[in-house]
């Protein structure tokens, strides 16, 4: 995996393996521009959901074996939009650090708090007997979306669905509610212009 960060508030990372190859940008202080091309229609659907609601400006471009499946696509895709998100966020100093957001998308509900701490850690609950598939999109991914981006970005994550019955609402409700989270705990806070968001000195 390489990456680039020019000091601006963007990250650029390209990983290469002999299952993927996935190339992502992503700019915190944009707005919410989305190139998205993976090969699996829901997935890119929901990337767009990001970063329009992140207000991200976000390039996601990847080849994968989807003659195998779905799985290594998707969550090869996921760890480095960690990475490039993690790498966009620089030193984190005066950002807000903690994010939270509930939104509902018909009968679904998700509710998602985020602190980027720099310890990964992931909660996520959502409604079980799902159906199993969204077109291509295998539904049991979602969860490994979450912690391979969580794994790469080093946030602590919660996500929880309490209810929702259309599989396709229980997703899309969680990346929406994760884009305005991100978004809220990633921007500046200018009452907090040059202080680290630590008692620690660090994060």
């Amino acid at each position: 995996m390489s990456a680039k960060n020019d000091g601006a508030r963007t990250g650029r990372v390209e990983r290469t393996t002999k299952e993927t190859s996935v190339l992502v940008e992503i700019n915190l202080d944009g707005t919410g521009k989305t190139d998205i091309s993976t090969g699996v229609g829901f997935y890119d659907h929901m990337l767009d959901q990001l970063g329009r609601h992140g207000l991200f400006d976000l390039t996601v471009k990847t080849t994968g074996d989807l003659h195998i499946d779905t799985h290594h696509t998707i969550e090869d895709t996921a760890l480095a939009l960690g990475a490039a998100f993690k790498q966009a966020l620089g030193d984190k100093v005066g950002i807000y650090r903690f994010g939270n957001c509930t939104v509902p998308l018909d009968e679904s509900l998700a509710q998602v708090t985020v602190d980027l701490s720099g310890r990964p850690y992931l909660v996520h609950t959502e409604p079980e007997s799902m159906a199993p598939m969204i077109g291509s999109y295998d539904t049991t991914m979602t969860r490994h979306i979450f912690e391979s981006f969580v794994a790469q970005a080093q946030v602590a994550l919660h996500i929880h669905v309490p209810y929702g019955r259309n599989a396709h609402h229980i997703v899309e409700c969680q990346f929406k509610a994760l884009a305005r989270a991100l978004r809220y705990a990633s921007e500046r806070d200018p009452r907090a212009a040059g202080i680290l968001p630590s008692t620690k000195g660090a994060l």
